[in-house]
């Protein structure tokens, strides 16, 4: 069933919103889980009191962070079922499998040794401490494993099989969608930007104290650690990245010709390094995609093929159909143009229609050549179920400025923290970090772009999906439930005065516990 645009946009709106306050809370709750249990294995060897303090500093920090992420966390699951039941009742089967090992496994574990790791100074031996830390920063990277795993499925369904008894997807290989090459390149790529973004906060907090001529032993060392660990997660998000492209050609082809507004492929595909996009530019007129751009020749085909004459096909090319690709089992096939896709998606939807109609009917020859008729149709043709609600090519395509100036701002930034940990890893190491003013201005400064970089590759993830909510099987206006705009509205505003009341609070007891220092911590 079709809803109104305007419920649609609603839903959209109000899981976005949801979706990126809670990636405020997420990143750095991956990354300094690890550097606190870092600090503490270092304090578990060296037996220097400096250790136990640093850890327990960071520990508050990483404790007020976790609080929020869980309360926005909770509140964007519950939107499966009450904004997108028909999306809840169409795969839950198989997304509600990794959402349940989530809660009931990563999250539990987490909060388990969390509560050790926090409250257990001096209570516990200090190697079921240091355990208990450890297993809170796996915990926290496990937790995001499954909730990746079902996003991961969303934009590469696999591993399932469509029942038209129940009009349900059931899955059929649970370990296919678990390690599906398009979860795991997810959840490296997400998890070491949650590294990234810890190694800024970190530097950025004590190039604050160093600027106040204050905490500096703590701030040093924290710095140097900090910036190596940042380096780390910057060499593997560019091993992601280029694993995340590699994905995404092959299964969301229309994605990544979206993230570098590509209309027309070409072999040896160049790589837009900066650009600015033509407004007027459509699927269906002449002007150019561009009012200036610079490019990197065939760099593109290589992110994407690992070959720099490879053919990458441009929005039109999809749409058009008629070239050759290799598909995510890497078979050599015949891309399909739009109106084809289409025309599958609906002998798929009136075969399940038929079954429908027959499978509550007493048994009989005719019953049982109707069904076996019904369901050949739907297995030659389910792959393109979800065109069946599209009425136009346009719909297919995602909103290319957003998803394009998205993946160029995170990847300018992505180059841009690069520079800045070097400088501040070789800063550190001559010890003249302290009394160079401009750059702990700077590591100040830098921490809302990181956040900037972390929101952009999330939205270039799911705006570029778009119109799917799983792809090629279920467009976001078959998704929705069946409730009115106006109370999605009401609730939007809600959520966006109780979610920035959060975001002000948190950021007021941070400041707070930053202000009092290591040395200001108590602990029992």
């Amino acid at each position: 069933m079709l809803l109104t645009s305007s419920l649609v946009d609603a839903s959209r709106l109000q899981f976005a919103l949801t979706a990126m306050y809670h990636w405020l809370f997420v990143p750095l709750t991956l990354g300094l889980g690890v550097l606190i249990a870092i600090f503490e294995t270092k304090y578990y060897i060296s037996k220097e009191e400096f250790w136990k303090k640093t850890t327990q500093f960071w520990s508050r920090i990483f404790a007020i962070n976790f609080a929020c992420g869980v309360a926005t966390g909770i509140i964007l699951e519950f939107e499966f079922g009450t904004n997108w039941s028909n999306y809840s009742w169409f795969v839950g089967d198989i997304f509600g499998a990794p959402l349940a090992i989530e809660g009931i496994f990563a999250f539990f574990m987490e909060t388990t040794f969390f509560a050790v790791m926090y409250f257990g100074w001096n209570r516990v031996s200090k190697g079921f401490h240091l355990a208990s830390t450890w297993l809170t920063a796996i915990g926290a990277n496990l937790s995001a494993y499954w909730i990746l795993t079902a996003n991961g499925w969303m934009q590469d369904p696999r591993g399932v099989a469509f029942n038209p008894m129940t009009a349900r997807n059931e899955m059929t290989d649970f370990w296919d969608i678990v390690f599906s090459p398009t979860t795991i390149s997810k959840f490296g790529h997400s998890v070491f930007s949650g590294f990234l973004v810890a190694a800024i906060v970190v530097i950025a907090i004590c190039s604050w104290y160093l600027l106040k001529k204050r905490e500096k032993e703590f701030s040093l060392k924290s710095i140097k650690y900090a910036s190596v660990f940042g380096l780390f997660a910057i060499a593997m998000l560019m091993v992601t990245g280029h694993t995340s492209a590699q994905t995404v050609s092959k299964t969301q082809p229309m994605k990544l010709a979206a993230m570098e507004g590509l209309y027309r492929g070409q072999n040896g595909t160049p790589f837009v390094a900066f650009g600015i996009l033509n407004p007027k530019k459509e699927i269906d007129n002449e002007e150019k995609p561009f009012l200036f751009k610079i490019e990197v020749p065939k760099i593109l085909s290589f992110l994407a093929f690992s070959d720099f004459n490879s053919f990458v096909p441009g929005i039109n090319d999809i749409i058009d159909g008629g070239y050759i690709y290799k598909d995510k089992n890497g078979e050599e096939k015949l891309a399909l143009p739009f109106n084809e896709k289409v025309r599958k998606g609906e002998i798929a939807k009136r075969a399940l229609a038929v079954y429908g109609q027959f499978k509550d009917k007493p048994n009989g020859a005719q019953k049982d050549t109707v069904l076996a008729q019904a369901q050949s149709y739907l297995d030659e043709n389910f792959d393109y179920f979800g065109y069946s609600f599209l009425k136009s090519p346009k719909e297919s395509v995602p909103n290319v400025p957003v998803t394009f100036y998205s993946f160029h701002i995170m990847v300018m930034l992505g180059g841009y923290f690069i520079l800045f940990l070097l400088i501040a890893f070789w800063l550190n190491k001559k010890k003249i970090i302290e009394n160079k003013r401009w750059f702990l201005f700077i590591a100040i400064i830098s921490v809302p772009l990181v956040y900037i970089c972390a929101e952009a590759g999330w939205v270039v993830a799911e705006v570029g999906r778009q119109p799917w909510t799983i792809q090629d099987l279920l467009p976001v206006n078959a998704s929705v439930s069946g409730v009115s705009s106006g109370n999605v509205y009401t609730t939007f505003i809600i959520f966006v005065v109780l979610f920035t009341t959060l975001l002000i609070a948190e950021l007021m007891i941070l400041f707070r516990q930053i202000g009092k220092g290591p040395d200001g911590i108590k602990w029992n």
